[in-house]
């Protein structure tokens, strides 16, 4: 459905040109630029830096539960059944702590999420900034990011702002 909207679109308007014969369209890669900042290398250097931490955290946590998990099944035939089933519930419980550090630290809403937001935000809307500065610079009706959902079948080179995006950000 995203899709079919951004193709009745760019129809509307590659075939509304004749029309329209100043239309201007640019397209910039997003990616591109940001990749290629010094600001967000650092950034993405730090989120590296503590998902590495997170990491080291949760592979602790699941071998404690391994450890714990093998003993179990080493010694579930010579236990009594009120201590099998403490173990078995001490299984459970951190098997849910390990899922539950998983989802808080990786997961949709977790915290890695929050540092991205933290650290990147900035950076997008100084890019989306000079992004727009180059488009009224250029006189240009249309940005479109290569790096979104748009796909694009065929695009001059001569609209590719990219370079002047980079150009200026330095």
């Amino acid at each position: 459905m995203k899709h079919s909207k951004y193709l009745i679109l760019s129809l509307f308007i590659f075939t509304s040109t004749s029309l329209f014969a100043q239309l201007k369209i640019g397209y910039v890669d997003s990616e591109t630029v940001i990749s290629q900042l010094p600001d967000a290398q650092d950034a993405q250097k730090k989120i590296d830096t503590q998902i590495g931490e997170w990491q080291k955290e949760l592979d602790v946590l699941k071998k404690e539960w391994q450890d714990k998990f093998d003993d179990y099944e080493k010694r579930k035939l010579i236990m009594g059944n009120q201590k099998k089933a403490e173990t078995e519930k001490e299984l459970v419980a951190m098997e849910e702590k390990v899922e539950s550090f998983r989802q808080g630290k990786f997961g949709v809403n977790g915290e890695l999420y929050k540092k991205q937001e933290e650290l990147m935000k900035p950076i997008q809307n100084k890019v989306f900034a000079i992004i727009e500065e180059v488009a009224i610079e250029k006189e240009l009706d249309f940005v479109f990011d290569r790096s979104g959902d748009l796909i694009f079948l065929y695009a001059k080179e001569e609209y590719d702002i990219t370079p002047d995006v980079l150009r200026k950000l330095q």
